[in-house]
């Protein structure tokens, strides 16, 4: 046994497992640990003190996952392999933890079987945590030599080769059972999206391939679609993804000579949520006295984060000055703060926000004007008192900041961006 790092696309899949897993329902853990489900807010988060480790390992081998959890009240325990969960009656894996928190899954011998993602998630009222363990199984064939596993891709076992070609026959220099000079590994594809897996075949006479999905043949139609370009590469295509194409592919390529195959995972993500944005309050008119500040805020609900454009009249604001700066925060709060006020900024103010989904625009306008005041009246604060948490300014000048965004900094530079589509 001997561990390895995983390729970032393993470590893909994984976080893919674990996301799914700290959301979905899950059968009864450990009996010894019972939870009152609502006296949350006083413990801990349960966390892994040590985490699993990833093992390449020969098929008869015993392995070993062994982790530490640690959690307020005690944590349920939950193992799972490829986002199965595996019974704790089961016969094949031993499922056993200690009194200081360590959790061991044991198997006597790894079959070809037991190739893949082991994840072990403990929850309590607190919270769910999950981290995962790779396990690669190598074939030993007969000669005592372990058969190779592409670098950087989970591979299944391949299929043994049914070779029907006779070595010693004279026309062996005619018929060369096919041979997989390409094949894709496993595939994460988002839904709706397009997926494409592309393999290269040697072998005579040419090789016919056929597709399988479950060890379903699947035929050609609307969505998926088999295509051989000139220089050899067949690909199977598949528009759009649906949830339906998820599962297991098989891909058999035979002549005369005998057959070949190779296996890949589909994995197809649910498409995110893309909510266009709107307007919770949009901007307001205001009326200022020149030299004073003034703020002009708004808020916006969007998913994923809008990009932000602010303009008056016909021309765009793309970042910061001394004077005028805009703010935004993640809760969808947006400022523009003017300190002081001139005559010239009068005007009509727009403040957009775009993302994938769509755009919405707020404007309103701004009024400076002249203070009507006798010299010896007492100069009125810099800004009006408001509830706003933004709002705690002093009249001894003021640090915009630290004023308006406690827990939060202005906009980096090179956040805002002009934009053709307003």
């Amino acid at each position: 046994t001997h561990e390895y790092k995983v390729s970032s696309f393993e470590q893909r899949l994984i976080s893919e497992i674990e996301f799914r897993l700290e959301r979905s329902p899950v059968e009864e853990s450990d009996d010894d640990v019972q939870h009152d489900e609502n006296a949350t807010g006083t413990g801990v988060v349960p966390f892994f003190d040590s985490k699993l480790k990833h093992y390449k390992v020969f098929e008869g081998m015993p392995v070993t996952f062994s982790c530490k959890v640690i959690g307020d009240p005690k944590p349920k325990i939950y193992w799972f392999k490829d986002g199965k969960q595996i019974s704790k009656r089961s016969e094949h894996y031993r499922i056993s933890r200690d009194a200081d928190g360590t959790c061991n899954l044991h198997t006597a011998a790894a079959s070809l079987d037991d190739d893949g993602n082991y994840t072990i998630m403990a929850g309590n009222p607190e919270g769910r945590v999950s981290c995962t363990g790779r396990m690669m199984v190598q074939a030993v064939n007969q000669r005592g030599r372990s058969q190779r596993s592409a670098p950087g891709h989970i591979r299944r076992p391949r299929s043994r080769s049914r070779d029907s070609g006779d070595e010693n026959e004279n026309i062996q220099e005619r018929h060369f059972r096919p041979h997989f000079l390409q094949a894709p590994g496993d595939l994460i594809v988002q839904e709706g999206r397009l997926c494409r897996m592309d393999c290269k075949v040697s072998g005579l006479p040419t090789p016919d391939l056929i597709w399988q999905l479950n060890g379903q043949t699947i035929r050609p139609d609307s969505a998926h679609k088999m295509l051989v370009r000139e220089n050899g590469v067949h690909s199977l295509v598949i528009e759009p993804v649906s949830s339906r194409d998820a599962g297991i592919y098989t891909c058999i390529a035979s002549n005369r000579a005998g057959q070949n195959s190779f296996n890949l995972e589909l994995i197809v993500a649910a498409k995110e949520m893309h909510k266009a944005p709107s307007f919770i309050e949009k901007l307001q008119n205001t009326g200022v006295a020149e030299g004073y500040p003034v703020r002009l805020e708004c808020r916006v609900s969007a998913v994923p984060y809008p990009q932000i454009f602010w303009k008056k009249e016909n021309e765009s604001f793309t970042h910061n000055t001394d004077r005028i700066s805009m703010h935004q925060d993640n809760c969808g709060y947006l400022c523009m703060i003017i300190q002081p006020a001139m005559k010239e900024d009068a005007g009509w103010y727009t403040v957009s926000a775009k993302n994938e989904a769509g755009i919405v625009s707020s404007t309103a306008r701004l009024d400076v004007h002249t203070q009507w005041q006798q010299p010896n009246t007492p100069k009125p604060k810099k800004v009006r008192p408001s509830t706003s948490r933004y709002a705690a300014l002093t009249e001894r000048g003021l640090d915009v900041k630290a004023a308006f965004f406690p827990d939060s900094s202005p906009l980096q530079p090179g956040g805002l961006v002009e934009s053709d589509d307003l």
